[in-house]
């Protein structure tokens, strides 16, 4: 077995210490410094959604399970008493951010991209740490406000490590490349060739226009 290899988490291990060990690996491999707060936060929302019916809303009069867009809960969270207002915004960040992460590729394919998504859960990051009285957990949402991306890159590396997704389609990881700058999707196309040492994104970004 190659020394260099990436060691993939025990599945038997329990879901906090699965994440909390798949995270760890993330942020060496992409060389990224987080505070054990944020850490724990994020192990937090991957536990969370590891029930997809979280990532929806019940629509009062239908009983049915919907997503309602970033755009309407940001909205809604500006008329709302602070409390309440919180816990809207965490909802708008968190979405933002796991779906960025684990499905980050399939909104490439959409009127709807990956950049919105960052623009949003990153807004709504930054109200947080602004009203929350707590202030390490201020701390941590400006944390996931300013490097929104890099935490997208580090659930990405998680959720290709567990299979949870493929890396296959090679234009859907250039498009990813282009469109944010990942440093995730750069190393992985510079491992298949497709990238060498001297290419400059903003002449990728050039040439696209």
């Amino acid at each position: 077995m190659d020394q260099g290899a990436l060691k993939r988490p025990e599945l038997t291990a329990s879901p906090k210490d699965y994440f909390l060990e798949a995270l760890e690996q993330a942020f060496q491999h992409l060389k990224i410094e987080a505070d054990p707060l944020s850490k724990a936060y994020l192990v937090e929302l991957l536990q969370y959604y590891i029930a997809a019916k979280n990532l929806f809303t019940v629509d009062e009069e239908t009983g049915r399970y919907k997503r309602e867009t970033l755009a309407e809960l940001y909205l809604k969270s500006q008329n709302l008493p602070t409390t309440q207002k919180m816990e809207l915004l965490k909802k708008l960040g968190d979405t933002s951010l796991y779906i960025s992460g684990f499905f980050g590729d399939s909104l490439n394919r959409k009127v709807v991209d990956i950049d919105y998504y960052a623009d949003m859960g990153g807004v709504a990051y930054g109200n947080l740490s602004k009203i929350t009285a707590d202030q390490k957990l201020s701390q941590v949402y400006g944390d996931f406000s300013h490097r929104f991306l890099s935490f997208v890159d580090a659930l990405t590396f998680v959720s290709q490590q567990a299979s949870l997704q493929s890396n296959g389609d090679l234009l859907r990881l250039y498009d990813r490349y282009v469109s944010t700058g990942s440093r995730l999707a750069e190393e992985q196309l510079r491992e298949k060739g497709m990238l060498n040492a001297g290419t400059d994104l903003a002449k990728i970004k050039s040439n696209k226009q």
